[in-house]
Parts: C-alpha cells; structure tokens; sequence
C-alpha cells in the first residue's frame, strides 16, 4: 500500500475516532484532556486551580517531555524544536518565580516532576 493512502486512511480514522489513532501512531503534540486533567488535579493548590506556577510548571514539563521524543524521531523539525525552546523557557521563567515566592512549594514541585536544580 501506498504511503500516501496509509497517511490518508489514518487521518480519516482519527477524525472519526478521536485522538485514540493519534495516540497509536505516538503523535501527542496537544495534551489530552485526560491527562491534562489528572495532572490539574495533582498539582492544584485548592479546588477549580488551573493557573498556579505549580499547575503551569507541570503541564509544561509533560508538553516538554510529549515534544521531546517527536523531535527524536523527526530531527529536521525546526519549527517544533522552537516551540521545545520556547516551552523550556517559560518553565524556568515560572520555576524562578516560585524560588522567589516561596522555596516550599518551589522544592515540591521539582520533587514531584523529578527535575533537576
């Protein structure tokens, strides 16, 4: 079969099934709501927080992670690897906010996430 035929029989399956074929194929550019979800809801300082750094940061780090292996398979992808930088820098931008407004809550973050610093 065709490449073309395959790309084009995927797309229409992803249509019509959601993003259960974009998962399959190993493409999560945006987060599922699912997991952003489970990740608000892990992060949340109090009840209906979707703003916190600590919320920001988490999410962050998982988009991160979610781009970083696309641009291990698909190394040309300059656009993507912009976006990657962009994200990276918003994180450390709202890591640096926590150590300023409080070093408690920024420990538990990087705890949690596993990040280094």
């Amino acid at each position: 079969m065709h490449i073309l035929a395959v790309a084009v029989i995927l797309s229409q399956l992803e249509r019509r099934l959601g993003t259960e074929v974009a998962s399959i194929k190993g493409v999560r550019m945006p987060l599922d709501p699912k997991s952003k979800q489970k990740i608000i809801k892990e992060f949340a300082t109090k009840s209906g927080d979707t703003g916190s750094p600590e919320v920001q940061v988490a999410l962050l780090t998982e988009q991160i992670k979610n781009l970083t292996s696309h641009l291990k398979e698909h190394t040309h992808d300059i656009h993507s690897r912009r976006g990657l930088l962009s994200m990276v820098n918003k994180r450390r931008r709202l890591l640096q906010y926590l150590v300023k407004k409080d070093a408690e809550r920024y420990q538990g973050v990087i705890d949690k996430l596993g990040l280094s610093k």
